[in-house]
């Protein structure tokens, strides 16, 4: 496995993104969420031309080190990789050769208490990666029953919303990850000898609706189907099943997929010309990885090969 230098978390499926990419010399290539520059690390040790995007400004501090190591062949972008086709056309770059993503939250703004992201260390109730905007405790505090119901729900999968967020609300204000994890549980009759603290769900669903992960998701996709050069890569490694589900319907959609057309119907439409090819399976990482870094058990891998088709027109719903 590749190992990259000094960085304060091990990015996940590192050799098969580096393996999808193929990175070589001269290549210009798009690490949209840089992180700990994990994966940037490693495609600039081809000789490639990285641009890092990150909405977290620690991320973008931290990362000024890689920028004067690697002399002109990195920089930075401290924006959200939904409007990484605006950045680059500012900066004058219209097509790439490989656009990666990895889908939401780093290991180490789930390690640093203060950002409020964990309950494994009591800290404030925050969760934004942007560190701006409305943060969990502004939501949980302020949204109405049924809105945080829905959320749990959808984001969280969790089947007892309805009474989670009848808890939160009776417990407000909420200021505290440690005040939340504690209203979950009772409401859910935690027990220290269950095998999974249900405070989980409901912490990945207020995250994912204060910093929008989907629909960056989705809008980040779209624009990566923009920037993508013909027989461009795009590799895209989630964490969950509303993630990957995501990338799974985009990628069937955009390589025509599964799409139906009758021989029967000889004046039938057919459907937009595929954008990409080459779609690879889930890959998921080794036992090896996971034994080595469990962080990665849930994580899934997904790549393809950009066509010479125009972009679709597509809003990310």
């Amino acid at each position: 496995m590749i190992a990259p230098a000094s960085a304060p978390h091990i990015p996940v499926l590192l050799d098969e993104v580096v393996a999808a990419i193929q990175p070589v010399a001269g290549m210009s290539i798009i690490d949209a969420t840089f992180g700990a520059g994990g994966y940037s690390r490693a495609l600039l040790a081809s000789g490639a031309r990285l641009y890092g995007f990150d909405r977290d400004p620690n991320a973008i501090r931290d990362g000024t080190g890689m920028v004067a190591e690697f002399e002109g062949r990195l920089s930075l972008h401290p924006e959200r990789f939904s409007d990484m086709r605006e950045e680059m056309a500012r900066i004058g770059v219209s097509q790439v050769d490989a656009v990666v993503m990895d889908i939401g939250v780093s290991s180490m703004q789930l390690d640093q208490g203060e950002r409020g992201f964990a309950f494994s260390s009591n800290g404030p109730l925050d969760m934004r990666m942007s560190q701006e905007g409305e943060s969990a405790a502004d939501f949980l505090n302020s949204a109405d029953e049924a809105a945080i119901a829905d959320v749990l729900y959808q984001y969280g999968e969790e089947r007892q919303s309805r009474r989670v967020a009848r808890a939160i609300v009776a417990a407000r204000p909420l200021e505290t990850t440690g005040d939340l994890a504690r209203v979950v549980r009772r409401a859910l009759g935690y027990k220290p000898h269950d095998k999974k603290d249900p405070a989980t769900r409901s912490f990945q669903a207020v995250r994912i609706h204060v910093n929008d992960e989907l629909g960056e998701l989705r809008a980040g996709l779209i624009a990566a189907e923009a920037l993508l050069r013909t027989g461009g890569v795009l590799a895209v490694v989630s964490f969950h099943s509303l993630e990957d589900r995501i990338v799974k319907r985009f990628l069937r959609e955009a390589s025509g997929a599964g799409r139906a057309v009758s021989r029967h119907l000889p004046g039938e439409i057919p459907g937009p010309t595929p954008t990409f090819a080459n779609v690879s399976k889930a890959i998921r990482p080794a036992h090896a990885e996971i034994e080595v870094n469990p962080r990665s058990r849930s994580s899934i891998l997904r790549h393809a090969i950009r066509t010479s088709a125009p972009a679709h027109e597509r809003v990310a719903a």
